[in-house]
């Protein structure tokens, strides 16, 4: 054993943690990066540091590289070799052997291990690392771990380890097993796999809440950190989805830049993801630059885990936030980024995007200049800015596809994830979206199926299992492929990704052939790879009654039987993508695409895939801001492949709507037979004798009453009857928009039932049908009648479209009237014309006028310019004419 554990901090308090897991069994260790929390107490605890009786210890971490790091750090502690007392199981890779004690796993992979054997026998504790980082994997674990001790395991030892001081609510739940306030009441849902499995059914209900798990703070020799705020000297554009500003990567490296000049050490950069580490790293020259992210080479993590010779800039995404230790860095530069999952249920897409660190994540990274000695940290943006940031970041059971945390659920026993003992529970949407996916998948009836768990047993996304159990060992190529994120340069064209994969020699290729080799053993050969196109008859669709059984999911045989000849490798990918994506099977619509979930989704231009008729999505997201998915990756496909893999959503029957079509604003009537894969048309033909009037009355709803043809007539009487509901109200009829479309039976009726199509709408006699609303016409004659005789003997129509009724006519062939008559009680507005038409007054009170100002200034106006014209002194005796010289 080397000397160098005796000097690690977090040795001052592993008796107090000892003691404390003697008593409850279970603990809460905070420590900052550095103080051995990960390497030294799983020593302890496996009894490596006394000689005591060797314990079995596994160590549960968020990432493949940490479980590495961590296992080679212990073993070199024992002065051991990795895969001796020390081993670790990562996907696809295990290094341990008969005298292994202590085994670093990823939590994924203690999920796995938990599914196979819930009581873990032969492990005396479990250490869940970085608990504070919030990851799906690792809430879950702790779950099912707290399940294990209140049911099979009370002597299983569980210690939660955080590199932040808020230890509470981890306390609470271990202390409890249960969340909230409900903590002590609460008991696994009858039922489930632990129950079923003979353990005590019956957990009676606390009187009291059980005490808190114990916390131990272990104090780390943390060096002085200083901040220099380095925000951009111009504005630059703020994230958006996955792209960032070209001009905030330039100000990064030149921070780094000038971090260099003004301090000695090592650099680690943070940045979001792995393009933008590799786009500052170009602008770094002359810098021995090493690139840090979770899909980065071995030898590239080993170099980052060593002291180098030379100074270095290690640029790392938040991977390198709290499970790694760098040596020699003595400067941070932070860009204040990072990348969090986001789902959109809806549409069934998932992807990535660049949000702002939080305030603890921002505390964690500039922790990481001050491990060996006094530090800086440049932070990329403003103290104001700083104090506007997040708490925490949100964690990733609030964010992400719960398909496979359903999945795992549901092969627990608890298909709901009520009963779990978890710090956030799952969002009710997310949840419900993931069983319907489950169960569309044949993985979820009610309860786990055996498929879901020959699917849950792949250790990759349910969707992706499905397409290995169906198609079949000449899946796993491309399963392996998509389980894996793609290098930043790789095209949409999937299937040339995949061949690139095939030849390459790169840190990629080797990773990807590892995980097609465990893909390949992962499940039973039992899939199916269906005949090309062309080899077989038409696959059976779905029945349209929904039935379905335990294979439900799988691919339906094609007709008539037989394989034919091995498909290639475009078929292949195809049928893998389409059954695991079955709704994103997407069909050409003008320049675009329609995707069978109902989005539209565009490839990038000049895409060697524009001219396919079918796609098989396999990575899309959607800009924000933006109705159309952008697709990442596809596959070309034909209509039989299309069919097979998307069974389930087919459908067929007669449709009769108001349809409008894309890019047109006017509906029509559409009456057809229709075949769909979800939403896309396959086929079609016309309806001859169906029943359109819903149809009509939904046309009618859509584009509102400008669909009929409105006359200046029908629109007159409209104005008069909706002036009558004004002034008196009932019985008189509601003539607005919404009025009238609701009461179309009342007023359309027998017409309505006899049109066919749009054209039909638009030949309606509005105006009768109008009257018929008001079966007592001859009352609206008298009410609000549409013309009124003035002194010169013309009879004017009456303007009913304001609030008051008005009546214009020419001054002279109102001489004589004294008072104009009210209609429905309501004075009429008068527009005094003069004789070419134009207005020249209006006045509610015509006597006031003839007798006042009004006249007389109108008169002293007009008099001029129609001189032929009679201007009286007196109009009110004057005689009322339409002429311009009255005959004496």
């Amino acid at each position: 054993m080397r000397s160098d554990w005796s000097g690690l901090p977090v040795r001052h308090v592993l008796p107090e943690l000892l003691a404390a897991l003697d008593e409850r069994g279970v603990a809460v260790l905070t420590a900052p990066p550095g103080t051995g929390k990960t390497t030294l107490v799983p020593l302890a605890l496996a009894g490596l540091l006394d000689g005591s009786a060797p314990k079995r210890v596994i160590v549960a971490e968020p990432r493949r590289m940490a479980v590495r790091a961590a296992a080679r750090r212990m073993a070199w502690l024992l002065e051991s070799e990795v895969g001796a007392e020390v081993g670790f199981t990562v996907r696809g890779e295990r290094r341990a052997g008969p005298e292994t004690v202590v085994e670093v796993v990823t939590t994924g992979v203690l999920l796995q291990r938990l599914q196979r054997d819930a009581e873990l026998g032969g492990v005396d504790a479990v250490l869940l690392d970085e608990c504070h980082e919030r990851h799906l994997d690792a809430d879950t674990a702790l779950a099912f771990l707290l399940d294990v001790r209140a049911t099979l395991r009370p002597d299983l030892r569980l210690i939660a380890t955080s590199a932040t001081a808020d230890a509470a609510p981890w306390a609470r739940l271990l202390g409890s097993g249960v969340p909230g306030d409900h903590r002590a009441s609460a008991a696994p849902p009858s039922g489930t796999r632990l129950l079923d499995s003979g353990a005590p059914g019956d957990r009676p209900a606390a009187a009291v809440p059980p005490p808190d798990a114990p916390i131990v703070h272990a104090s780390g020799a943390m060096h002085p950190v200083t901040p220099v705020w380095a925000p951009p000297t111009r504005p630059v554009t703020p994230p958006r989805g996955l792209r960032v500003d070209p001009a905030f990567l330039s100000h990064v490296a030149e921070v780094v830049r000038r971090a260099l000049v003004e301090h000695g050490g090592d650099v680690l950069c943070f940045l979001p993801g792995v393009g933008e580490i590799g786009r500052v790293a170009a602008m770094l020259h002359g810098v021995d630059v090493l690139q840090v992210h979770g899909q980065a080479p071995a030898r590239v993590q080993d170099a980052v885990l060593s002291p180098g010779e030379n100074r270095r800039v290690v640029l790392a995404t938040s991977v390198a936030e709290s499970s790694l230790t760098v040596p020699g860095v003595r400067i941070v530069v932070d860009s204040g980024l990072a990348r969090e999952p986001r789902t959109d249920h809806a549409r069934g897409l998932g992807s990535l995007t660049t949000v702002r660190a939080s305030k603890a994540s921002a505390v964690q990274r500039a922790g990481r200049a001050g491990r060996e000695a006094p530090g800086v940290v440049y932070r990329c943006w403003s103290q104001a800015e700083h104090d506007r940031l997040p708490e925490h970041a949100q964690p990733e059971i609030a964010l992400a596809d719960l398909t496979g945390f359903a999945l795992q659920a549901a092969c627990w026993g608890d298909p709901a994830a009520t009963g779990l003992a978890l710090l956030d529970p799952p969002p009710p949407g997310a949840m419900d979206a993931a069983r319907r996916t489950l169960h569309d998948l044949g993985a979820l009836d009610g309860r786990v199926t055996a498929r879901g768990r020959r699917m849950a047993g792949a250790g990759v996304h349910p969707r992706l299992a499905r397409a290995l159990i169906d198609v079949g060992p000449r899946a796993a190529e491309v399963v392996a492929l998509l389980s894996e994120q793609l290098p930043r340069d790789a095209g949409d064209d999937l299937v040339a990704v995949w061949r690139s994969a095939r030849r390459g020699g790169d840190g990629f290729s080797a990773r990807w052939r590892q995980e097609t080799r465990r893909l390949a053993q992962a499940v039973p050969r039992e899939g199916r790879t269906p005949p090309p196109a062309g080899q077989a008859g038409r696959p059976r669709p779905a029945p349209a009654s929904g039935g379905r059984d335990e294979s439900a999911g799988a691919s339906p045989a094609p007709a008539g039987g037989g394989r034919g000849p091995e498909p290639g490798d475009d078929a292949v990918a195809g049928l893998v993508v389409a059954l695991a994506y079955p709704e994103r099977v997407a069909r050409r619509r003008g320049g675009s695409y329609l995707m069978a979930s109902g989005t539209a989704a565009e490839l990038p231009q000049g895409s060697r895939l524009a001219s396919a008729e079918w796609l098989a999505v396999a990575v899309a997201d959607r800009p924000a801001g933006s109705a159309s998915a952008r697709v990442r990756q596809a596959v070309v496909i034909d209509e039989e492949i299309a069919r097979l893999a998307a069974a389930p959503l087919y459908g067929s029957g007669e449709e009769v709507v108001w349809r409008v079509p894309p890019g047109e604003r006017r509906g029509d009537v559409s009456a057809r037979r229709v075949e769909r894969l979800g939403a896309i048309e396959l086929s079609s033909a016309r309806l001859r004798d169906a029943d359109v009037r819903p149809a009509v009355l939904e046309g009618l709803r859509t584009e509102g009453l400008a669909v009929l043809r409105w006359t200046s007539e029908a629109v007159a009487l409209r104005e008069r009857l909706a002036f009558c509901r004004r002034a008196l109200g009932d019985p008189w009829p509601a003539t607005d928009d919404e009025a009238l479309i609701g009461a179309a039976d009342l007023w359309l009726e027998p017409e309505l039932s006899r049109v066919r199509r749009r054209s039909d709408l638009e030949r309606l006699d509005v105006t009768s049908a109008l009257h018929r609303l008001v079966p007592w016409s001859a009352r609206l004659e008298d009410t609000a009648p549409e013309r009124i005789e003035v002194p010169s003997g013309s009879r004017i129509r009456v303007d009913y479209s304001g609030d008051q009724p008005v009546l214009a006519a020419k001054l002279q062939e109102l001489f004589g009237w004294d008072e104009a008559p009210r209609v429905a009680g309501v004075p009429l507005v008068i527009h005094l014309l003069s004789p070419a038409g134009r207005p020249a007054a209006v006045t509610a009170d015509l006597a006031s006028f003839w007798r006042g100002e009004g006249y007389r200034s109108v008169r002293a106006e007009l008099r001029g310019r129609y001189p032929k014209h009679p201007w009286p002194e007196d109009p009110l005796s004057a005689v009322a004419t339409r002429r311009t010289n009255p005959r004496r």
